[in-house]
Order: structure tokens, then sequence, then C-alpha cells
């Protein structure tokens, strides 16, 4: 297919010519989904750098594991799930690995107006708080909440039963209740 045209092949129809030989065919369906799958590793992941490493591993997983993909779910529901397994995985082994995180510095100057500097701090104590729950409840808290899937959508890319969801956004949120409360009085 010539560089700049839009393969009109559905996801499915991608992944099966994958599958069978076509080197252009995981290629396309990534650059298809990568804003997509990046959001979800990033949202995921402890940091940038772990969510950019888990969706390298996934997208390897994914195009090594083409030929195992049942049609009974949508091509971007499984490859959420690898992406949501990868992250997870990783974040299990960060935590064998004992490291001290390198502190980030914004190097661009904030502008002085409190509005920003409210969301700023807004946005960093719910990015903190999330990074505080255990992975299970974080990812299904990002699914429902964040990304605004139903428990139903959200229990088939996590693969785990719905009342498992249910559960795991219930103490997720409690968390989230007790770690924010201070911003009640805001």
């Amino acid at each position: 297919m010539p560089r700049g045209s839009i393969d009109a092949r559905s996801d499915e129809d991608l992944l099966l010519a994958h599958v069978h030989g076509d080197p252009g065919a995981f290629s396309t369906l990534v650059e298809r989904h990568h804003a997509y799958l990046w959001s979800v590793a990033c949202r995921t992941s402890d940091n940038p750098d772990d969510a950019a490493d888990a969706l390298q591993d996934a997208l390897m997983n994914a195009h090594r594991m083409a030929e195992q993909f049942r049609s009974d779910a949508k091509v971007t529901s499984w490859l959420h799930r690898i992406v949501v397994n990868a992250c997870l995985d990783r974040i299990r082994r960060n935590r064998v690995r004992l490291s001290v995180p390198i502190p980030e510095f914004d190097v661009a100057p904030l502008a002085d107006d409190r509005d920003q500097m409210a969301a700023v701090d807004l946005s960093v104590s719910i990015g903190r708080a999330l990074d505080a729950l255990p992975p299970d409840q974080r990812a299904a808290v990002v699914a429902v909440d964040v990304e605004g899937l139903s428990v139903k959508e959200a229990a088939e890319r996590l693969g785990v039963p719905i009342g498992t969801i249910k559960s795991r956004c219930a103490r997720g949120r409690l968390r989230l209740a007790q770690s924010l409360g201070h911003l009640r009085n805001s």
C-alpha cells in the first residue's frame, strides 16, 4: 500500500493479514491505535518511562501472539488487555527491585495565574492518589471512571469477572476519597 494512503481493512482483517504474513498489516494496526494504547499505558503505569517500556513489551507480545486472537472480542479490547497486563507486570517487577526514582524537574515556567496553579496542584494530587492505589484497583478505576467504560466492558478488557471490577472500583474509590479528602475544604 502506498505511503500516505489509508488502509480500509478492519482491525480483524489487518490482524489476520499479519498472521498470514503481510509485512505491513501489524504496523498499520499499531499506527491506527497507538495514541489510545499510549494513553492506556500512561494511566496504568507509575511513570512515562515505564509506560513506554510496557507499551513496547505489549506490542511485541501482540505481534507474537496474533494467531491466538479469538474473534469473540474486538481487536482494540484484546490490545487494551495486553497493554494493561504488560503495565501491571512492569509494576510488579519494579516493586521487586527497590529503587529510588529520579525527580523530574519542569524547566518551563508556569504562569502566575492562580487558577492554573490550582489546576496543576489538583492534577498532581489526583495523580499521586491514583499512583498510591494497588495496580488492580488503579486499572479498574481508570477503566471505569477515567476512560468511561461500563463495568462489563472493563471486566472484559481486564479479564476479570464483573463483580471483581465492582469491588476493585469500590475499594479504589474509597481510598481515593480518603487520600483526597483534604480537597473538599479547598
